[in-house]
């Protein structure tokens, strides 16, 4: 089935572009969503009459999610769950609670904008794409732990480890220089 994209959509193709899909894919999802339309003689014309109102909206609300985005941006998110002794917590992190967390952050996110390949099954950190705007997306830091203080712990630790290899780092960058200095 032929659709024309009414936005942008990801691994897909831009606004305005005729793509070919599934038809189940858009009958079940584009079209519902008002993210394309049937590509036909009528609705070809229909878009074009309105391409520039539909392209003024989005610049609008991409340049909204751009400036969210960059407050966003560095967010570390704190989520407190129970887990066994080997890591492995009671039950999942699944998007909408990372979506709920994010908004008692002060952010307004969906769940549907938190893109989480996989439900978080055990402690740590993962960054986390949240896609604000078809075109614009940001990753957010969520470290899941059993208390406060643990994920307290954990971060000072992540901190020295990342000292310590930009530091052998920048000393392996000194040996190579000493090297080509001498050849």
């Amino acid at each position: 089935m032929e659709v024309i994209l009414l936005e942008r959509i990801e691994k897909l193709g831009q606004m305005g572009d005729v793509v070919k899909v599934k038809p189940g894919f858009a009958r079940n999802f584009l079209l519902p969503q008002k993210k394309a339309l049937r590509a036909n003689k009528d609705n070809l014309a229909f878009f074009e009459t309105q391409r520039v109102q539909l392209e003024a909206l989005n610049l609008k609300r991409r340049e909204e999610a751009q400036a969210v985005a960059v407050k966003m941006d560095g967010l570390k998110v704190l989520m407190v769950r129970q887990a066994g002794e080997s890591g492995q917590l009671y039950g999942s992190v699944s998007g909408r609670d990372v979506a709920d967390a994010i908004k008692e952050a002060g952010y307004t996110v969906e769940r549907r904008q938190v893109n989480l390949d996989s439900p978080i099954k055990t402690l740590g950190s993962y960054p986390v794409r949240v896609a604000l705007h078809p075109e614009v997306a940001v990753t957010v830091v969520i470290t899941v732990a059993r208390s406060q203080e643990e994920a307290e712990r954990a971060a000072a630790a992540a901190e020295a480890a990342e000292a310590e290899v930009e530091e052998v780092v920048e000393e392996a960058v000194e040996e190579v220089e000493e090297i080509e200095e001498e050849v």
